[in-house]
């Protein structure tokens, strides 16, 4: 089950002029910069901003728009024509934000996998390559392909396991074209009631504006720090701490 939005970190913090410091360390020319895997924002000293790293799986169907979505969260030229992802793609994205309850200031980097249907089905190692301590997994459907909606099911199913300690969003793709949808808002609200996951929905060409990603962005890096938050609990010790031990978190 995802937290409810808000709960943990400021969803609107982008919007405030205190934020501007931070993310003009993701923007150049009021557009997104690109991250290479190796690469990461520039901090001043003043700053003293911590990093927390996750990895984060993109499923779906193949022409759902997994490689689409992967450049809309990076701020990256949406692809001019479809092709399928011939093996793993891997996408950087930076997202600051800011802790409730501390006022504390984190980066997330997401380190987004996006791997083809036929790669995955063609060669056994792809898809264990891809959970290998994925934080977090993106099942994606279009609102232009019933089938891929009702695959949901089948996708949870066949990529988790209930004992896995993962976090699922779903995402809506193609819903700029909502008027020519195979999936009704109430087979969403079903979906949403039988399954407890959020659906997220995404559409339309990219623009300079946050505002079109930080939804998605925010619920991920609230329930992957909510995720951690609860594992650091059990054995009583503080998510920080936690994951320094685990070298997911550095500070620059």
């Amino acid at each position: 089950m995802s937290i409810p939005p808000g709960s943990i970190i400021v969803s609107d913090w982008y919007h405030c002029a205190d934020s501007r410091e931070f993310f003009s360390k993701i923007l150049h020319k009021k557009k997104r910069r690109k991250f290479g895997l190796l690469e990461a924002p520039m901090m001043p000293p003043h700053m003293n901003v911590d990093i927390v790293r996750y990895k984060v799986l993109i499923s779906g169907k193949s022409g759902v728009g997994k490689s689409a979505l992967a450049a809309r969260l990076a701020g990256l030229e949406l692809p001019k024509m479809h092709y399928e992802t011939t093996g793993i793609e891997t996408t950087v994205v930076f997202w600051p934000v800011r802790l409730k309850d501390s006022g504390r200031v984190l980066f997330f980097r997401f380190e987004l996998w996006d791997c083809g249907e036929s790669a995955m089905r063609r060669f056994d190692h792809m898809l264990p390559s891809c959970k290998e301590q994925v934080d977090g997994i993106l099942f994606l459907f279009s609102f232009t392909d019933r089938g891929s909606f009702d695959d949901l099911s089948n996708q949870i199913s066949r990529i988790t396991e209930s004992s896995d300690r993962v976090v699922k969003l779903v995402v809506g793709t193609k819903f700029d074209l909502f008027m020519h949808t195979d999936v009704t808002e109430s087979d969403i609200a079903h979906f949403q009631e039988v399954w407890g996951l959020p659906v997220f929905r995404v559409g339309g060409d990219v623009s300079a504006g946050l505002g079109e990603v930080a939804p998605l962005l925010n619920a991920l890096a609230e329930n992957l720090w909510h995720q951690d938050c609860m594992a650091a609990s059990t054995v009583s010790i503080s998510p920080q701490a936690a994951l320094r031990e685990t070298g997911s978190e550095i500070t620059v």
